[in-house]
Parts: structure tokens; C-alpha cells; sequence
């Protein structure tokens, strides 16, 4: 694993791309799995907003991890290919 600028500002434009793209993701989820789901009693309400709350933080997590790694991986592709050393 090699640590280079490119590669680190890769994996920071995919956590931000990720954090972009889980703001409207989440809403759209959301909003169906509430429009599915009409909880009776506040227990279940209390229970449905649990899990939501656990679906968010797992699809952040998801998200944030997979799009770091695929953008440390192509700015290290990129850093190489345009900042070659020369061989």
C-alpha cells in the first residue's frame, strides 16, 4: 500500500462523494419504507425508528467505505500515471 498525496485525496473526494450521495439516498428510503410500514402502537413507532436509525448509520459506514477505497485506488492510478518517476 503506498501513501501518496494522490491517493489520499482520492479517498477524500470519495468520502465526500459518499456523504453526497447518501443525503438524497437516504431520504428516498426512508420515505418509502415509511410509506410501507405504518406502525400501530409506539412500541412498534419506538422499534421502526430504532432500526431506521441503524439502516443510516450501516449505509453511511457502507458508503463512506466503499467510495474511499475506490477513490484512494484511482488517485493512486492517476498519481502514478501523471506524476511518473520516470524510469
Amino acid at each position: 500500500m503506498e501513501l501518496s498525496l494522490p491517493a489520499w485525496l482520492g479517498a477524500l473526494c470519495g468520502m465526500i462523494v459518499a456523504a453526497a450521495i447518501y443525503v438524497p439516498g437516504i431520504r428516498i428510503i426512508e420515505r418509502r419504507l415509511r410509506a410501507a410500514n405504518v406502525p400501530e402502537t409506539l412500541e412498534q413507532r419506538s422499534a421502526f425508528e430504532d432500526k431506521l436509525s441503524v439502516m443510516r448509520r450501516v449505509l453511511l459506514g457502507l458508503a463512506i467505505a466503499v467510495l474511499a477505497v475506490a477513490g484512494y485506488w484511482i488517485g493512486n492510478m492517476l498519481g502514478g500515471t501523471l506524476g511518473g518517476t520516470g524510469g
